[in-house]
């Protein structure tokens, strides 16, 4: 078996953004279908942390804090690890005060730099600016951390940040455009645009039409998640990702039985990844779908 003995390497790129979604109480992880190779652990454990801050505007706001990423430099995949985040201002004092914004004091979106692996998890506080998660990655690989969080007084920030964890990794499958796909008991069908071609710039509609898988009727018994009847997180395929493929949507109101409907636009071409997120039986739904923006 391999050993991940090297030490982790991790950036953070700090940006203002529009405020992501909230999350349920308990993480949830959504991963395509694939098989991973279990990796016994290094004989030693240790961390590893870095940190840059910024200036950079997003929009009309500008950066006020920077933070901290630190995780161990040694993991196993499918194990719980501890990841801290560390939030200060621009002078390296620690920000101590936060507001509760979407029922969380930080919602924080991980997922692989290949957009296999996506999480939401709520990082709990601790003090002094420092927050507090365990989860767990699935192999090694880049990843990428969205942090969401609003310093009281202070408009939502987002931190973007790095962690690479070396080892052996499986090749990503290609990308499937498949519109309709089964969730456990709830079948999800992506539609959308009159067209059904999506361009970079313009506004578009993506409707998500949820059926019961047993007897494809539409689904009467979804729940509010988090106040709405669902949220959609949406990035850009990059090399680098950073707050600038990054989008966040809220469900429009008064839509059909069964459907939940998003307005977004996407800022320039490529080729996304969605992750639709709706709530039945007190479980999450994690539908997750690849467009291609021209």
């Amino acid at each position: 078996m391999n050993r991940f003995i090297n030490a982790v390497a991790i950036t953070a790129l700090l940006v203002i953004a529009q405020g992501c979604a909230s999350l349920p109480k308990a993480e949830e992880k959504a991963i395509s279908a694939s098989t991973h190779q279990h990796q016994e652990p290094a004989k030693t454990a240790s961390h590893h942390e870095e940190h840059s801050t910024g200036s950079a505007v997003h929009g009309e706001h500008k950066v006020s804090t920077q933070a901290k990423l630190k995780v161990p430099s040694n993991i196993i995949p499918d194990i719980n690890i501890p990841i801290f985040i560390e939030v200060q201002d621009l002078k390296g004092n620690p920000v101590s005060q936060f507001d509760t914004f979407q029922e969380k004091l930080m919602h924080l979106i991980v997922v692989s730099d290949d957009l296999q692996f996506f999480s939401h998890l709520h990082p709990t506080y601790q003090e002094n600016g420092r927050f507090k998660v365990n989860t767990s990655f699935p192999q090694a690989g880049g990843y990428t951390l969205f942090s969401d969080y609003k310093p009281t007084g202070q408009s939502e920030q987002i931190s973007v940040l790095k962690a690479d964890f070396p080892g052996n990794t499986i090749a990503t499958p290609a990308i499937n455009f498949n519109r309709q796909k089964t969730f456990h008991d709830t079948k999800v069908n992506l539609e959308k645009f009159s067209d059904n071609a999506v361009r970079a710039g313009e506004e578009v509609t993506l409707m998500f039409k949820l059926q019961d898988a047993g007897n494809n009727q539409p689904l009467t018994d979804l729940q509010p998640y988090l106040g709405e009847k669902g949220h959609l997180v949406i990035l850009r395929q990059s090399k680098s990702l950073t707050a600038a493929d990054y989008i966040h949507a809220h469900a429009l109101k008064n839509t059909p039985t069964g459907e939940v409907h998003f307005i977004t636009s996407f800022p320039q071409p490529g080729k996304y990844k969605l992750w639709g997120q709706f709530q039945r039986n007190g479980k999450i739904i994690t539908a997750d779908f690849w467009i291609n923006v021209i």
